[in-house]
């Protein structure tokens, strides 16, 4: 094993030591005496509409993480819509995404927020994933995350993805350089889990560019809040996650990195979270379901508001769910969002669509009736061409269409939205327009083995021989 190796390896697991001891704290005192539990003054003045002895579970565990997300459990939380629907809930905070997914299927909560890969890869065995009967009805948020580079590959010349202006052989031209010159032991991006639509943004963005994600750099899975500091000691590149551990690395913060892309740039409009349960949950406790994802639509809801975002940004920089700053917080949720960089120049970019919780923005392409929180099935044909495409499965699923409404329940959604009087598209599959694609190459779900074969780059891709 080289000196370099050892280098790295050693370098990562002191980054790992150096914010294990903490999380260890902070996650003992949110999951132990001071996790967010209880009434508040909202929660307890509000009006039931849904009698507890009327669900066949109302007392629930339910997981989150501590990024930008966990917002509408935390207001569900404080605001009383858990309450409301009959459901007393206790958060747990959960150390990463991938302890949020197996204390779902394990049994230790009954529901959690999943990466959006998480649900389908788990039907379809995909690398990486457990196997278990996963199932979700709704998205907790569109948008809300980036992609962060270091100071290092800032000096080599990359620049934020919109100072491209759509130029993707000029990316590919820089970001190879960049690569060329590290040893291969140094070429390292990390993500919070293989399932996630981050890992399938990081490979997509690489290929588009003409950089093949398979031999180029690695791909590493690293928990959200142990990113900066891993970084900062050099032991990755590169990482992709929701905020606010994008904005945490930025000039004037920790000065480690600056945004190159957010994910909109990559798919605008692309699922993020999901609401996670077992089928086995669903089945045994159908009106609790109905209860919780009720309060988990008004929480979405209430987070949407323009009004409201700022009282969110707030809450969510307490000790109890991210433990951030709200400098840290809310640039993402009220979306003033700065890319940051290192040559003293202001770059803020101001939308509505930074983070999506429910309402669609007008520039977000939309079916009548459509909102954030609706799931499309063909969604997730999309995510499993991506997990055929880098080879976590042999080959795109014969048998997807099933295993997509198996796993997203668009159905229940629309009937629990209904009771609601919420409108919903009636179709579960939507062609995905080639302007939303940062590569400009739409997706029609009528042919996923197609979209898959017609990349250039991929996984299994066969061989090519030539006479002279």
């Amino acid at each position: 094993m080289s000196d370099t190796t050892n280098w790295t390896r050693r370098k990562f697991l002191e980054g790992m030591g150096a914010t294990a001891a903490g999380m260890a704290l902070s996650s003992c005192a949110i999951s132990g005496d001071r996790s967010a539990k209880g009434l508040t003054e909202e929660s307890a003045s509000i009006k039931q509409v849904v009698e507890p002895g009327s669900l066949e579970k109302p007392d629930l565990i339910v997981g989150y993480v501590p990024v930008n997300d966990c917002a509408p459990f935390a207001i569900a939380w404080k605001k009383g819509f858990f309450r409301k629907y009959g459901l007393n809930v206790q958060l747990n905070r959960e150390a990463s995404w991938a302890t949020s997914r197996d204390g779902v299927i394990f049994g230790r909560t009954d529901a959690a927020p999943v990466v959006s890969g998480a649900v389908t890869n788990a039907r379809i065995g995909a690398e990486g994933a457990r196997h278990a009967p996963l199932c979700a009805a709704m998205t907790i948020h569109r948008h809300g995350n980036a992609m962060t580079m270091n100071r290092k590959m800032w000096e080599a010349g990359l620049r934020p993805w919109r100072e491209y202006n759509g130029d993707l052989e000029a990316f590919g031209k820089d970001f190879r350089s960049y690569f060329d010159k590290q040893p291969r032991e140094q070429r390292v991006w990390a993500v919070v889990l293989s399932s996630a639509i981050y890992e399938y943004f990081v490979r997509y963005l690489s290929a588009a560019a003409g950089v093949d994600p398979l031999k180029e750099f690695r791909v590493i899975i690293v928990p959200p809040p142990q990113m900066v500091t891993n970084v900062r000691i050099g032991a990755m590149q590169a990482y992709m996650v929701a905020e606010p551990w994008n904005t945490r690395a930025i000039t004037g913060n920790e000065g480690v990195g600056f945004t190159f892309a957010q994910g909109k740039e990559i798919w605008l409009g692309h699922p993020d979270r999901l609401l996670g349960v077992m089928e086995s949950f669903i089945q045994k406790n159908p009106k609790t379901y109905r209860s919780l994802v009720k309060a988990m639509i008004e929480a979405c809801q209430y987070c949407s508001k323009v009004e409201n975002r700022e009282e969110v940004a707030t809450l969510i920089s307490a000790r109890s769910f991210t433990g951030a700053k709200p400098k840290f917080t809310r640039p993402a949720i009220i979306g003033d969002y700065n890319y940051g960089g290192f040559d003293g120049k202001a770059r803020i970019a101001k939308a509505e669509d930074s983070t999506i919780f429910f309402d669609l923005p007008d520039n977000i392409p939309k079916r009548p009736g459509e909102h954030s929180t609706f799931l499309w099935q063909s969604e997730s044909l999309w995510l499993m061409t991506q997990a055929a495409r880098w080879g976590q499965i042999k080959e795109f699923p014969k048998n997807a269409e099933a295993l997509a409404k198996q796993a997203w329940r668009t159905d229940l959604y629309r009937e629990i939205a209904a009771e609601m009087g919420i409108e919903c598209p009636q179709e579960d599959y939507k062609v995905e327009p080639p302007q939303v694609f940062i590569d400009k190459k739409g997706f029609d779900p009528s042919d996923p083995v197609g979209y898959v074969n017609g990349f250039e780059i991929r996984a299994n891709r066969p061989a090519r021989f030539f006479l002279s």
